[in-house]
């Protein structure tokens, strides 16, 4: 397995940030994992499932959208990028990173790809399948698999709307660095003006290929019901494992090592995704 960090122009230009794991032999499929809110490629779960997924004999590509603010490594946010960040910024990238590996920028060019994304990762995944089913560039898709998402990309209270509104921003402040995040107006306000492209369950009702939908049991930040009405929306395509004893992120703490040993509930994990993957991908 070979491992290589790489940075392409994302929307808005500003750079997607990746890490590609690379088998060592003939790749029989391509995988791009994708973070949550306030995530990135290196937190806790993500370089443990692409080692996991590449042993298994897949290219995988786990990224850091344009406007997350994360660099490589575990370093601090960029504010002004996390700030002028929304929904179809996420969906953009998603569509540049596979544009990029069908003209071979990236690796994985002959080979049938797979999303995965956690929480709002998760739904970023299947926006873009809903947003794109009809996409030339979307066609190498043959799997969808969210982890922990929400059923719904409005879940803000509505104080905190009125305030955004009026404000221009949002404060949010990072547990993990301690630094006071602003989320731009911008953010609600392209849903205000296009509420059906970001109606979730009306975009998984388009979704073609198949989907698998993780969730813990336990999870204290996404209800595992959301599971089910994602499930709801386009049952011929989609089927849930919901994973018992599990939180928001699969009890794995941050930083966690890629060769650490899992806890049982991210090792389900891996192993559902793995069955999904190689059904998939023929």
């Amino acid at each position: 397995m070979r491992t290589s960090n790489w940075d392409i122009p994302g929307s808005e230009g500003l750079p997607i940030r990746g890490t590609t794991h690379q088998p060592a032999g003939d790749p029989r499929g391509v995988i791009i994992l994708v973070h949550g809110y306030l995530g990135y490629k290196d937190y806790g779960m993500f370089p443990w499932l692409a080692t996991q997924l590449c042993a298994a004999g897949h290219i995988v590509h786990r990224v850091n959208f344009s406007h997350s603010g994360m660099d490589h490594g575990h370093g601090n946010f960029d504010c002004a990028a996390f700030s002028r960040d929304t929904w179809s910024r996420g969906v953009e990238d998603i569509m540049i990173l596979l544009k990029a590996i069908d003209r071979g920028v990236l690796a994985g060019q002959n080979s049938g790809a797979v999303l995965v994304g956690h929480s709002r990762g998760g739904s970023s995944c299947l926006l873009t399948a809903g947003r794109h089913a009809d996409d030339e560039a979307f066609g190498r898709v043959v799997g969808v698999v969210s982890l922990s998402a929400p059923a719904s990309l409005d879940r803000m209270p509505s104080e905190s709307k009125a305030k955004i509104l009026a404000d221009g921003s949002l404060p949010l402040q990072s547990s993990r660095t301690g630094q006071m995040l602003q989320i731009g107006a911008a953010w609600l306000q392209e849903q205000c003006d296009k509420p059906e492209a970001h109606d979730l369950l009306a975009q998984v009702a388009k979704i073609r290929p198949s989907v698998g939908v993780l969730h813990g049991a336990d999870d204290p930040t996404v209800a595992a019901h959301d599971a089910v009405t994602i499930a709801q929306a386009n049952p011929p395509r989609i089927q849930v494992h919901i994973v018992d004893g599990a939180d928001h992120v699969f009890n794995t703490p941050n930083p966690f090592a890629a060769d650490a040993e899992p806890s049982p509930q991210l090792a389900e994990v891996g192993h559902v995704i793995s069955e999904w993957v190689d059904a998939w991908i023929q």
